[in-house]
């Protein structure tokens, strides 16, 4: 459980340092998930996981975080679920990609990383399995007719990497 707790404060932490500290927009750009990943910016990967959007978006996340988290740091252990969502993440951030190709946007949030514990966990509970995967549609689509942009494909390809990683039972 500690691990969830170290990622949930650090996400913090981020949060605080962006909208507090430094210039959010320039913070954001540097370390969210955008075209200066072509030009050498590869750290993007794995920090984009770690901004967000807003307080809202943070806490959302953090909630679900923590929820999931806690079950799967448990069934893992510690350094399985860090591996899961770190390294889940990284490859969901690898895909979102091929959607910035189309888009000239800033990806930011850890909603793709959480989609991945998701999947995982709708792998590993077949009587879940089908109101996870409703979850993460809802999740993904229902703030679109609201008019609010989200990163909906991130949520889609981690759900996607979390059920092939439980599938292939990576990290099992």
């Amino acid at each position: 459980m500690l691990t969830t707790q170290v990622l949930i404060a650090i996400n913090c932490v981020v949060y605080f340092l962006e909208y507090y500290v430094y210039n959010n927009d320039v913070f954001g750009m540097y370390f969210g998930l955008n075209e200066l990943f072509f030009l050498g910016a590869y750290w993007q990967l794995l920090t984009t996981m770690f901004l967000h959007g807003s307080l809202m978006h943070l806490l959302m996340n953090m909630a679900v975080l923590y929820q999931f988290g806690t079950i799967l740091e448990r069934y893992l252990s510690s350094f399985k679920f860090m591996l899961l969502y770190i390294g889940g993440g990284i490859v969901t951030s690898l895909l979102s990609l091929s959607y910035l190709a189309f888009a000239n946007v800033n990806l930011v949030g850890a909603s793709g990383a959480i989609c991945v514990l998701l999947g995982f966990m709708a792998n590993l509970d077949r009587y879940n399995r089908k109101g996870l995967f409703i979850a993460v549609i809802l999740m993904s689509f229902a703030p679109l007719l609201l008019g609010v942009n989200i990163a909906w494909y991130a949520h889609i390809f981690g759900f996607g990497i979390g059920y092939l990683f439980g599938f292939l039972k990576v990290f099992r």
